[in-house]
């Protein structure tokens, strides 16, 4: 490998060739029940490889297991990622790990240098692993008993790799509603998502048991503000989906309703899973899904969205704006004004990005502008919820969304990548008057 590839583009074009290789093997013969297109195979592979979830085809009946097989080391290399899984074999086989792989691999995980790497790499290997192997033991405590060993074991290994990597595949054509008041999945589900959506970053420093003085800000902000997010969103599905009766108010039992509000609050932003019906929920709860799936969970994690920190900063920037501040800190620690240039460019490109996903969705379909505005959310933060317009796209329209999760997952690494370059500029010119706002 040429050190001089652009590490982005690469990584990239390694995403684009996993994605059409998962095509091709979920078009073979054996790997569904009945013959699928193209695009429903394309269309699947980019939902796996990006982790998202959204479906056009019903995995658990659609696909044999061989195909369910497939879309699980799809999610497994996308939600790892690609160079952490390549770096991690060489590294097991004695190879030595080049600097072009490192760039790469810097790329992907979204790093601003190359130390401390492949112990990065390790530690994650470690961490999926472990998560992934105790969380299926935990729900096969469910799905063994409800489908016998073969079948509840395949389940709760598929829904436990699904979850970690935030993926929100199931295996069930209305996902883990069935068991929206078991207390097992309510919290072993959960549990998963939110850890693979903490990123591998904030991990590290959890497992090294550092006191919260000596954590960085980024783990501060990010363990503080995923706090405040869910639970400002499990409190605001409750009180806005109390009495409707599509979704909370069909429930009798309180137990039910926690239960449902509890899980539908924190798996919004990344995950995807669901235990009561998307398409039955008020508008205002539907649009505060966007703004949640939109912000996402954590960098150098299996989420997608601008990520939290983001979030953070651009509202921090803003109170420094208007209390005429000169400068950002929060923890007792500066905030560079690079970082806020590097945030705000980030979330403008995120909201081009929707805003022309969803203008493609409409222009070919009135009257549906909230549902398309919270697929192409769903897509870009590679959540995977969606209120029933999946199945209903055309080719066009899935071409769309393909792009829009294809950039939620990637893009943001590339353009985080090219902002981290230094260019200082080679002329400065005089100062320009502007009248803003």
């Amino acid at each position: 490998m040429s050190v001089r590839l652009n590490p982005p583009l690469l990584l990239m074009a390694l995403y684009a060739a996993l994605v059409l290789i998962g095509s091709a093997f979920l078009m073979l013969p054996g790997a569904t029940t009945a013959p699928i297109t193209w695009s429903d195979a394309l269309f699947t592979a980019t939902s796996s490889v990006t982790v998202t979830g959204l479906v056009v085809i019903d995995t658990g009946s659609m696909l044999t297991p061989f195909g369910q097989t497939v879309v699980l080391l799809l999610i497994q290399l996308g939600g790892l990622g690609l160079m952490t899984f390549a770096v991690f074999i060489l590294s097991a086989l004695g190879q030595e790990i080049g600097i072009a792989h490192q760039l790469v691999l810097r790329a992907d995980l979204d790093r601003t240098s190359i130390g401390d790497l492949i112990t990065l790499v390790r530690m994650i290997i470690l961490v999926v692993f472990v998560c992934e192997v105790v969380g299926a033991a935990v729900l096969a405590l469910v799905f063994v008993p409800a489908f016998g060993w073969r079948h509840g074991l395949w389940s709760a290994v598929f829904h436990a790799i699904s979850a970690f990597n935030n993926a929100g595949f199931s295996l069930y054509p209305d996902s883990l509603t069935a068991w929206a008041e078991d207390p097992i999945i309510n919290l072993a589900v959960p549990a998963m998502f939110i850890t693979g959506g903490l990123g591998y970053a904030v991990l590290a420093e959890l497992i090294a048991r550092k006191p919260w003085r000596r954590f960085s800000l980024h783990s501060k902000l990010m363990l503080t503000g995923t706090a405040f997010l869910i639970v400002l969103s499990v409190v605001l599905f409750a009180l806005l989906e109390w009495t409707n009766p599509r979704t909370l108010g069909a429930e009798d039992s309180l137990a039910a309703k926690l239960w449902i509000s509890w899980f539908q609050g924190v798996t919004t932003r990344t995950a995807g899973f669901n235990t009561t019906d998307i398409a039955g929920l008020h508008e205002a709860t539907a649009f505060l899904f966007i703004l949640l799936m939109f912000i996402g969970g954590g960098s150098t994690s299996t989420a997608g969205g601008i990520k939290v920190t983001t979030a953070i900063v651009l509202i921090l920037a803003t109170i420094a704006f208007f209390r005429r501040s000169q400068s950002l800190a929060a923890f007792s620690r500066r905030i560079d004004f690079e970082d806020v240039l590097k945030v705000m460019a980030l979330a403008t490109i995120s909201a081009f990005f929707i805003a022309i996903g969803t203008f493609a969705l409409i222009v070919r379909r009135d009257g549906v502008f909230l549902d398309s505005l919270f697929e192409v959310v769903s897509a870009f933060g590679t959540v995977g919820i969606s209120r029933g317009v999946t199945g209903e796209l055309d080719t066009l329209q899935r071409a769309v969304i393909m792009v829009i999760m294809f950039f939620g997952r990637v893009g943001p690494l590339t353009l985080g990548f090219f902002l981290a370059t230094r260019t200082p500029p080679r002329i400065r010119y005089p100062k320009g008057e502007i009248y803003l706002g």
